[in-house]
Formats: structure tokens, sequence, C-alpha cells
């Protein structure tokens, strides 16, 4: 049994259903028609909004599941896919619903009306035109069908379209058109058109014909006839204006929309003559390249990215076919250009054009301001703002020694000192320069090409060996003879390097200097050298490690006139010592033992230092008297070791030259000397002393492990032996 409640709500739904059901379409279809199927008929009047299910179709009940109908899911219209017959069946009762899968309606269902209309009412192969024979029933009009009319037909005029009779007896009839248009009727009741009619100017007419009689009286209400302007497909579609290129990113994702073309068609909306489709024309994909670079949605228009890459600065010119008729055979088509423009991004890293430098040796002299290296990156993008570039030094760099210095809009970045380097503090340097996009980037970040290492090797800088003169001077009579010492060439500097001295251009060969000491003596007599004349010799100083590093001086000797009488036998000047730092005492020269001129009173000696600079810079001379002179220390601090100091003693024009020796050395709060003493003889050596100690120490120890193995052995034997063995102790 079904409840009362559900026949009720059964009834109450059939009841409210046919009111809510939409106005049925109607449409014509010409039989036997011969152009390209399917042949789009109707738009149908889905709703806006787009909601998901399936189109179902259903019609006559003796049609079957093959029917001739067909409904596009993409486009909404209702369309024929095969000839139809008149003979056959002239008209089909369609209904057309939009279903769940599970079958709950969403839309519908629209009641269309397909009428098929006979070939022989067709004129010059246009759309139907009708010719209607109307007829009266009980003094009444019977109801007529829409005439419908194709525009712009080319037939002569006036053109009959209806044919109304009234049997009621003698009439004439009357016409009347809202809005006025080129209908006529005549005494027989046919009525005409007069002219062309054009859909664009007027899609419909409404003919109101009254019939009358002979006084003019109407017989009873007027006859009403639509007329529909039938729209010839005479407007191809017009193509959407873009004045400027279309710009898009390079690395837009496949799918994004480009642009969407919508054509519009003046034919009549909803008819097939209006449906558009598209078709791309250009934009192949290259040969060798996958994919294409744009693709088409061919209902909608709408141009989107397709899957080949794109490069940036493209500029691509798309043709886009526009076709109604829904791209049929027969149907008007034009052809949409729309320019796309491949903007650039940021999406490219800048790279050094060498990212390993040579190592660079700077000297540790080298001023602030120094080029030290000049790089070079690169940047892919297109776009001037997306090369800007910012470089930085980022690995040992702590101090701030070196720095960077390039312009703003430029590629080129040079490295410069900024501060003094030192060899000592750091024999090289490990920079690491990185170059970023000013701009935000885009897409993967930097590679390792953005870095650049550079080494900068310290190198050393040892200034070269500067003398205690610029140049020398000594006068030596000519009958000085050889081995004799003249002076000492000694550097400015004491705690320098050991230098090697040399002699360049002694000609004469009567020189020679004394490599590590610098003293110059006379090689041999003097021979051919001439009183008053000059001898000029290069002495030149280096580096002992460093020979590349010299210094030199010229020696100018003065030769003098050799003593007329013997020289005067001077007192012998024992070696004596002297203290450094300088104490308060000397050494006292005496002048001559025996000199007849003395003895006659020709006045006293005379005692000064040896011409070299560095002996009178070192020593200071005073005369005590007219035979003595007293020799001391002239600074604070002379190297301790033995000196020989040349003394020149002169007398009426005669001169000669002592040689005297002192010993400077340390000495301790009573002024003796300390010197450097030597193993005395008989006394052991460290090595020996260390290994007399082991052997006593391992001998000791040898002799203690055979006592307490012998205590032990022994110890064992008692334990050994039996009790009875053991002798008993007398108790008294």
């Amino acid at each position: 049994m079904v409840p009362a409640w559900l026949w009720l709500l059964y009834l109450s739904v059939a009841q409210v259903l046919p009111d809510a059901q939409p106005a049925e379409l109607y449409v014509e279809v010409p039989e036997n028609y011969g152009g390209n199927f399917p042949l789009y008929l109707i738009k149908l009047p889905l709703p806006p909004e787009e909601t998901e299910g399936k189109m179902v179709l259903s019609g006559n009940p003796d049609m079957t599941a093959e029917g001739p109908f067909a409904v596009d899911a993409g486009s909404g219209f209702l369309l024929v896919t095969r000839v139809l017959d008149r003979e056959e069946q002239a008209e089909y009762r369609l209904q057309v619903t939009l279903e769940t899968e599970d079958g709950h309606v969403l839309w519908g269902p629209q009641p269309v009306l397909v009428h098929v209309k006979d070939e022989n009412d067709q004129a010059s192969g246009h759309q139907a035109t009708a010719t209607v024979d109307v007829s009266v029933v009980e003094n009444t009009w019977v109801p007529l069908d829409p005439v419908h009319l194709a525009e712009n037909l080319k037939v002569p005029y006036p053109h009959r379209i209806a044919q109304v009779h009234w049997s009621g007896g003698d009439v004439h009839y009357h016409l009347e058109s809202q809005p006025p248009g080129p209908f006529d009727v005549d005494a027989e009741g046919t009525l005409y058109v007069t002219k062309e009619l054009d859909r664009e100017s007027q899609a419909e007419y409404l003919l109101q014909v009254q019939a009358q009689n002979t006084r003019g009286e109407d017989y009873t209400e007027p006859l009403e006839l639509r007329v529909v302007v039938m729209d010839e497909n005479d407007n191809a579609p017009v193509c959407p204006l873009h004045g400027s290129p279309i710009n898009i990113p390079e690395l837009s994702p496949p799918g994004t929309e480009v642009t969407r073309l919508l054509a519009e068609d003046l034919d009549a909306p909803g008819s097939p003559n209006s449906y558009i489709v598209y078709r791309l024309l250009s934009s192949e994909p290259e040969e060798g390249a996958e994919g294409r670079a744009f693709k088409l949605d061919s209902t909608s228009g709408s141009v989107t990215v397709g899957d080949a890459p794109l490069q940036a600065g493209q500029s691509i010119l798309l043709q886009v076919m526009a076709a109604d008729l829904g791209g049929a055979e027969g149907g008007l088509s034009s052809t949409c250009e729309v320019t796309v423009t491949i903007t650039d991004i940021n999406d490219h890293a800048p790279e050094f054009t060498n990212s390993q430098i040579e190592p660079i040796s700077l000297p540790e002299d080298a001023e602030p301001g120094t080029l030290v290296a000049t790089l070079t990156a690169t940047d892919a993008d297109l776009e001037p703002a997306f090369r800007l570039m910012d470089f930085a030094i980022e690995v040992e760099d702590v101090e701030g020694t070196f720095g960077l210095d390039w312009e703003p809009d430029s590629s080129h970045v040079q490295l410069r000192l900024l501060k003094n380097l030192s060899y000592e503090a750091a024999s090289s340097h490990k920079l690491m320069v990185v170059v970023r996009s000013v701009a935000e980037l885009v897409g993967p970040g930097p590679g390792p090409g953005a870095t650049a290492t550079v080494t900068v090797l310290v190198e050393r800088v040892v200034p070269p060996p500067k003398l205690d003169q610029e140049s020398y001077e000594a006068s030596v009579p000519v009958s000085t003879p050889a081995g004799s010492l003249l002076l000492t060439i000694q550097p400015s500097d004491r705690m320098s390097s050991p230098l090697r001295f040399s002699l360049v251009n002694d000609s004469e060969g009567w020189l020679c200097i004394k490599e590590v000491s610098g003293e110059v003596h006379t090689a041999r007599p003097l021979q051919g050298a001439q009183p008053g004349d000059m001898y000029t010799v290069l002495v030149e100083a280096q580096y002992e490690d460093e020979p590349t590093l010299s210094a030199s001086a010229t020696l100018v000797i003065h030769f003098l006139k050799a003593p007329s009488s013997r020289a005067p036998t001077l007192n012998h000047v024992p070696t004596r010592h002297l203290c450094t730092p300088r104490q308060d005492h000397g050494v006292v020269i005496s002048g001559p033992s025996e000199d007849p001129d003395m003895a006659g009173g020709h006045g006293p000696y005379s005692f000064a230092l040896g011409p070299n600079p560095t002996v009178q810079r070192d020593w200071h001379l005073q005369a005590l008297n007219g035979s003595h002179a007293y020799l001391t220390l002239a600074l604070h601090w002379v190297e301790p070791r033995e000196h020989v100091v040349p003394i020149v003693v002169s007398h009426n024009a005669r001169m000669w030259q002592l040689l005297i020796r002192v010993i400077v050395c340390r000495c301790n709060v009573e002024g003796q000397c300390m010197r450097k003493v030597g193993r005395m003889k008989g006394m052991p050596t460290k090595l020996s002393a260390v290994g007399i100690l082991v052997g006593t120490l391992m001998a000791i120890g040898i002799f203690l492990i055979l006592i307490f193995t012998h205590l032990s052995l022994a110890r064992k034997k008692d334990l050994d032996q039996p009790v009875d063995s053991v002798p008993l102790k007398a108790v008294v």
C-alpha cells in the first residue's frame, strides 16, 4: 500500500510542474539537406552557471536511441546528424534535460519541436519560406503556425507567403502589420512580401488579416500571422582588436591563459550562423622542438601556454581562424592575429667568467689602493634592471685588507689593496668574491660560477744593504808595504744580515778586501803610484742570504810622499781590553822611544785616528803630551771582539801608521773582562758524565737483584726441610 500523503505529494507536483516548464522551442529543418553533418539547429537556453552533469535527449516513443538528433555538451547546441525525410516523419517532439549520474534532474525538461520542411517549399536554396492555406471554421480563424522567411531572399517580388480564405460570403481583405513592413494582401486573400527582408533591421512581424463584407464590416476578429525573418549566414565573425602586443613572463607554466578571443557574429544569436569555433593557424612547433608553444580551446577561444619552452625576447604572431556554423562547410570565417611577446624575468643568476684566478703576488710594501685583479661577471637576462650586480668578499678578509670597486651598471669589479701587507703576519690571503643579482632572483638559486677565488701571495721585501758611508777615503804613503790595513767597510745597521764584500774595479790590483769583515788591505806594494795621485775603486756589499740585494760605495785612495828618513821606533803597546758598555778607562799609546829629532828639540809627535769613518765613529783619541795619547771608546756600546785601531803618527811632514789591538769585552762589576772558556783537559763532557751516572745506577741495580734472589732461594730451602730435622732448642 502506498501512503496517502505520498499520493497527495505526487498530485501536487504534477500540477505545479507543467506551469514551471520552459516554453517550447521551435526549429525547422529542410528535408534532404545536402550540406555537411552534424548540422547545428538551435542553442539551448542552459543555465548560466557551470553545473556538472550530462545532457539527456528524449523524444517520440517511436524514435530509436540512434535517432537523428544529439546535443553538443560543449556548446549547448541541438544538432541533427543525418538527412531527414518529411514523408517519413514531418515533425519531432524532443525533450532535453541536464541530469546527474544518479538520474537527478538539474535543469529541464526543455521541449523542442523540430519541423521538417518540404523541399518543394525551398526557394533558391535559402532557408524555409512558407505557403499557408487558411480556412474558417464556425466563423473563427484557424490558428496558424508562424511563417518563417529567409532574409535577403533572392526571388521575384512580390512573393507569395500565405493564402487565407473566408467562406462566409463576399469578402475583401484588409492587412495591418506591426511594425509596418513590406507585406500586402490581394482580394483573393493571398499574402505577399514585396521586397527582401533584413533580420538586422527587424527580426519578426505580426500580420493582422481582417475579413470584411461589402459594407466594410468585420466578420470576426482579425487573423494574426507571425512572420519570423530567418537568419541567413551573411555575416562573417569579427575579430576583437588587439592594438598592443600581449606580454607574458618567460617561465609561465603550461596552461596559463594568454588571451581569450571573443569574435562577434552579427547573425541571429543562438543560431548556427553565430556559433563560432576557433582554430590555431600558426605557432606550429619548430623542427626538433617538443610540444607546442601555445594551445587554443576551439569553443571558448582561450589561448594558453603550451608545454614547449619559451625564450625571453621572443615575439610570436598567433593567427587564429574564427569560423561560424561551428566550423562546418559553407560557413564564414575571419583570421584573428595576436602578437605575444615573451618578457624577461630575473631567472638567471650572474656568474664570473673565470671562477678560479691564478695566484697573484704582491710585495709587502705595496701601497694601499694598488689594483690586485679585475674580475668579470655575466648575466644571461635581457632586462637591464635584471643585469645589475652586487659584489662582496666573504672569506678570509676579517681585517678589511682588501676591497672591491665597481660601477653600478658595470659587469667588471676591481679588487684593490686597502691596507699595508705584512709577510710576517700573513704570507698569503685567500679571498672569495661573490656576485649576486640586485633584483630578486626567480627560479633556481646561484650556481658555483657565482663565486671566484683569488689567492694573493705576499712577497717578503728585504731592503738593500746600506753602508755607513756613501764614499770612503784613505791616505797612504806610496811606500806602504803589502798587507797594510787601510780602513774597514761596515754596514750602517750592525744588526742586519751578514754581508759579503768585494772590490769591483781594482784595475791595478793594489788592494784587497776581506769578504766577511770588510777590511781593506794593500794586496801588493804600490809600485807605479805617485804622490798626489788618487786611485778610485768600487766596493760592493751583498747579503749573504740574498745575493741579489747589494749596495756599493766608492773608495778613493790618496797617495802620499814616502818618508825621507826612517820612522821612529814606537813603543810596543801590549794588547789591552776595554769594557762595553763603556767605562772610565782607556789605553795609553806611547810615542817613539828613540828619535834624534825629539832629542834635538825639533818638536813633539801628533796622534790621529786613521781615516776610516767607522774607526773615527767608534773610537776617541786624546793627546796627553808630545809623546803619549789616550785611546777610549767613543760610543757607549761597541761590538765585543778584538779590534785593530789604526793610529796615524806624524812629525815634521812625516807620517807613520801604528796598529793598536784592543779587545772589547763585557766586564764584571770589578771591571774584569769575561771571556768564554773551553773545556779543561781531563774533565768529562756532559755526555760522558751522563753515561757514567747511568752505568753506576745499572751496576747498583744488578747487585741488589742478586742479593734479593739469593735471600728468596734460602728462604724457600728452609720451608722445604722436614719438621723432625729442625733442631730443638734446649730450655734451661
